[in-house]
């Protein structure tokens, strides 16, 4: 399995990857939220190993931003928080599994596998079509009426994330955590900018606009 691990504590983690490792699988290893973000953004994995108290972003704005982008790879909360409450907020924010520390690692395998078999072939959606535009999250590629597009790596993301939540509006500030890994408004206009070269590639030379912007609000790509 491909598997992501996303952990402050580095012996912890050390233990974990050890072990995981041990048992064939491919571990990839983060140490705050917002690197996590991206890499899940980017690589369709079979199960995610989450700490709640994450430097950058924590666990569950993590797991909350995941969702809202449609990423559903099952996630497992390896945390200290114990509490019934903790677990329920764990859960509510769409995490599939939780476990306190301490724990046993034959547990932890035991969980990991469980979430695995539980996944559907439909939770991995490598392509996203509106209309005639589809995006291969796979190959990486782009294309609208057969046409291939050439898109740039924050340009590919930005369309990525539009085309996971067609036909909804998408604000500045979710583009700016999502794209950028931003917490805070940078107070410049690069959605702005960003969103104008996107149109100019997937808009400009066709007879129907997808990027529709909603004022005052964000924008929404659609085929209407």
């Amino acid at each position: 399995m491909r598997l992501l691990l996303v952990e402050d504590d580095p012996q912890l983690a050390d233990y974990v990857l050890t072990g995981l490792r041990q048992e064939g699988h491919v571990v990839d290893h983060l140490d705050e939220g917002s690197g996590a973000f991206a890499m899940m953004m980017e690589t369709t994995y079979d199960v995610a190993i989450l700490d709640r108290m994450l430097p950058g972003l924590d666990g569950l704005t993590l797991v909350k931003s995941l969702r809202a982008a449609s990423i559903q790879t099952p996630i497992l909360f390896l945390t200290a928080l114990s509490g019934v409450s903790d677990r329920v907020e764990g859960l509510e924010a769409g995490g599939d599994d939780y476990l306190t520390k301490p724990f046993a690692f034959t547990e932890l395998l035991a969980r990991v596998n469980a979430l695995s078999r539980r996944r559907t072939p439909q939770a991995v959606d490598t392509r996203l079509q509106v209309g005639d535009l589809i995006l291969d999250r796979m190959a990486r590629t782009v294309t609208r009426a057969e046409k291939s597009l050439d898109l740039l790596p924050k340009e590919f993301l930005l369309l990525e994330t539009l085309m996971r939540n067609k036909n909804r509006v998408v604000t500045r500030t979710m583009l700016l955590e999502q794209v950028w890994d931003f917490s805070f408004d940078p107070k410049t206009s690069v959605v702005e900018t960003h969103i104008s070269r996107l149109r100019n590639k997937v808009d400009k030379e066709f007879e129907t606009a997808l990027i529709k912007t909603v004022r005052g609000v964000g924008y929404r790509i659609d085929a209407s």
